[in-house]
């Protein structure tokens, strides 16, 4: 287990000198609430984010992405079309996309039924908090708005039902935790800082940071290495800073000044 580690280390070091020189084009349909937010994250990580979130120009601008993020946090009816335009071209084309089913429950039905029909292409990656996963697949729990009522350990062994419409399911949490059809047991990733929780829409720049990383990467490897990336990042930050504020812009410039000697030295991956 040890030497498989040391593996997905190399790897995901790999990926990030991969995600600085390729510097991949990421579609976001995301939530009025993360678009700043993620476009700035994707960009301090050296990805190039394009918001494209229109039923109109939604095929065209896909088929020239090198990833694409879906997040369902504040849907309107014209970007529920273009998640479907977009999902659909990106399976057409392999192109790699992620699907963030924020606020997934039975009390919000029709973005639960759009999630299910989103399924149906196939997301690279599937990622959300305990509460969601735990809820797609198929067990009981109550958010908490979008907010996780669960820890992410209690959820990852339901998660593996998932499987069946992704290649790779992402849980966060205050570890995360990270399942794939090719990975030889669940990786949980340990790190950050509970502050991370506090700064609106981490969790949906996170997705967006998946999906720029499965545009240079093996889609394990590459969500790996997303978390990894946010985690060391966190786990800096909070050594600085322990006001809200402070904390989130220097978890940006960690993000931005992320290299290869500092994924060596804090990467705190483990088999479950």
């Amino acid at each position: 287990m040890h030497q498989a580690l040391e593996d997905i280390k190399v790897q995901v070091i790999a990926a990030w000198h991969n995600l600085h020189a390729q510097n991949p084009l990421v579609q976001c349909i995301t939530n009025q609430v993360a678009s700043n937010y993620a476009a700035n994250v994707l960009l301090a990580c050296g990805a190039s984010p394009a918001m494209i979130d229109n039923p109109f120009e939604a095929e065209s601008f896909t088929k020239i992405s090198q990833a694409l993020s879906i997040n369902l946090g504040t849907p309107t009816s014209e970007q529920m079309q273009a998640m479907q335009i977009s999902a659909r071209t990106a399976q057409q084309h392999q192109i790699p996309w992620v699907l963030d089913p924020v606020g997934y429950s039975a009390i919000l039905p029709w973005r639960r039924d759009m999630t299910h029909e989103l399924l149906q292409y196939m997301p690279s990656v599937i990622r959300g908090n305990a509460s969601e996963i735990s809820t797609l697949a198929g067990q009981h729990s109550e958010n908490k708005g979008v907010d996780s009522t669960l820890n992410s350990k209690e959820v990852y062994q339901y998660a593996k039902t998932l499987l069946t419409h992704s290649s790779c399911i992402a849980i966060s949490g205050s570890s995360d935790f990270i399942l794939a059809h090719d990975l030889k047991g669940v990786i949980q990733v340990n790190g950050g800082s509970a502050l991370q929780t506090k700064v609106t829409a981490s969790g949906c720049a996170l997705g967006a940071l998946i999906a720029a990383y499965c545009a240079v990467a093996p889609i394990s490897i590459a969500t790996i290495a997303a978390h990894v990336h946010f985690a060391i990042a966190g786990h800096l930050a909070a050594q600085q800073y322990q006001t809200i504020g402070s904390f989130n812009v220097a978890f940006l410039d960690h993000l931005h000044h992320m290299n290869s000697e500092k994924i060596e030295q804090y990467i705190d991956i483990q088999y479950v």
